[in-house]
């Protein structure tokens, strides 16, 4: 289990808050240092023979689609090979996750894999026997979040911004309710339905929360992170794997899953959250026809986009606890890993290009592009004031670094069809049974980890 607070973040970003404070208002004197040491030191690097010396051929697979767009925009490619000459880089594009891990599975079987390739937390385990270890690299050594996912004492991917998630509201469609920022589960219930009641009078299609179920994978925030903030405990799909009966009454995850119900048949996510997809219904939200969203940091953009103004959008964490007694917590994870794959045959060069990559020569300007906080310690970054506003209300907040489950887990997974986006989707149909539902997943755990032989 991994738990920090902010200030313990703070001070392992190599920086206080208000060190940031002053960044912000214009000093800059931590990041320019940083970035001209880092500049440096990069410059003595590229001018080695070693280095420039590097030669061959690499791809680096990616689905995300911001960062294709950065790519295209600001000529990687060619910036690479300005330091690298003699290197040739492809950057393939796969167009969505499925179809990435659908493809990256094949070619692990077939030794096909790129030589660098995007992992998840929840990923590294799977194919941790095809990535080579990154522990002597700068990136790593740089990297406030990567020791914390090493497997066996390796680090196997280096994340690229650190990921939080919020709940993005409008404040002039709550004040206008007269309902507040709610800090506790039951006050979150409380304020959707007043939001709910408020406005599905005038509007028989508003929703309080608005939520794409048709898509199932965007009830992630409730059915994934909520059993991990439950108890603050980011391994907790690991930890499950360890006991045959992990849904049971009293558990994190029955807990978890039983506020989530009681929140999804309440009528607050509107008539048909299952006929909306993500796009749908972050669009809805945008046009201010529902009064709140859980989405990570990457949906402000998607947001914006589709605003006519973002002027009353504000943010505030997913509320889990039960009272104010009680510590609030909300997720950190790392978020798109970088990892250098055992087929590469270039893996001096590829491992030269994830330097790269992390360097002043790209990482900062990338870093600027996209909403996400900053993973190295040598570049921080204020977050967007929108996305600050939830520090804000939780300065005391304690951060929970989440893994999303490793081999065990996701053995046990497969074989009981165990499918948590599937699950929260299927909350929302109609005399769906809860507590049968999970005494039955249970039971097939229990068989599973005796067929698998998992202790």
């Amino acid at each position: 289990m991994k738990k920090i607070t902010r200030r313990s973040f703070l001070a392992a970003m190599g920086t206080s808050a208000a060190a940031l404070a002053l960044t912000a208002c214009g000093g800059g004197s931590a990041s320019t240092a940083a970035s001209t040491a880092s500049g440096s030191a990069a410059s003595g690097s590229a001018a080695s023979s070693e280095k420039a010396a590097l030669s061959g051929s690499i791809t680096f697979t990616i689905w995300d689609n911001n960062l294709m767009t950065f790519i295209d925009e600001n000529d990687m490619v060619g910036k690479f090979q300005e330091i690298y000459p003699d290197a040739e880089i492809e950057v393939e594009k796969i167009k969505d996750d499925s179809e990435y891990w659908n493809a990256m599975k094949m070619r692990a079987s077939a030794n096909q894999l790129p030589d660098v390739m995007f992992n998840k937390p929840f990923t590294l385990a799977r194919f941790k026997d095809y990535l080579l270890d990154l522990s002597d690299t700068e990136a790593a050594k740089n990297n406030a979040l990567a020791s914390g996912y090493a497997l066996d004492g390796k680090v196997l991917g280096i994340p690229m911004t650190a990921g939080y998630e919020y709940v993005y509201y409008w404040k002039d469609l709550f004040k206008e309710a007269g309902v507040e920022v709610p800090t506790t589960w039951e006050e979150l219930k409380t304020v959707s339905k007043k939001l709910q009641d408020y406005y599905g009078a005038k509007d028989a299609d508003f929703m309080a929360i608005a939520l794409g179920a048709k898509d199932e994978w965007p009830d992630y925030p409730y059915m994934e992170f909520m059993p991990a903030l439950v108890n603050g405990n980011g391994q907790n799909w690991n930890d499950m794997a360890k006991t045959d009966t992990p849904f049971a009454e009293g558990s994190d995850i029955n807990t978890a899953y039983h506020r989530a119900y009681d929140l999804f048949t309440s009528g607050v996510f509107g008539k048909d959250p299952l006929g909306l997809s993500n796009d749908q219904a972050t669009t809805l939200f945008a046009q201010k026809k529902a009064a709140i969203i859980a989405l990570g940091d990457w949906g402000l953009q998607n947001i914006q986009s589709g605003a006519d103004s973002i002027d009353q959008l504000g943010t505030f964490y997913l509320p889990v606890r039960e009272s104010t007694s009680e510590p609030f917590r909300y997720i950190v994870q790392g978020d798109s890993f970088m990892g250098v794959t055992t087929h590469s045959q270039h893996p001096d060069l590829a491992k030269a290009f994830v330097e790269w990559f992390y360097s002043e020569a790209w990482y900062p300007d990338y870093l600027n592009f996209v909403t996400s906080a900053s993973a190295m310690t040598n570049f921080p970054k204020d977050k967007d004031p929108i996305l600050a506003e939830s520090d804000a209300l939780q300065p005391d907040g304690e951060m929970v670094m989440y893994d999303g489950g490793g081999d065990d887990f996701t053995a046990i997974q497969n074989e009981t069809a165990f499918d948590y986006k599937k699950l929260g989707a299927q909350m929302f149909t109609d005399g769906f049974d809860l507590d049968a539902a999970l005494a039955e997943l249970d039971s097939k755990w229990t068989a599973a980890r005796s067929k698998l032989g998992i202790q």
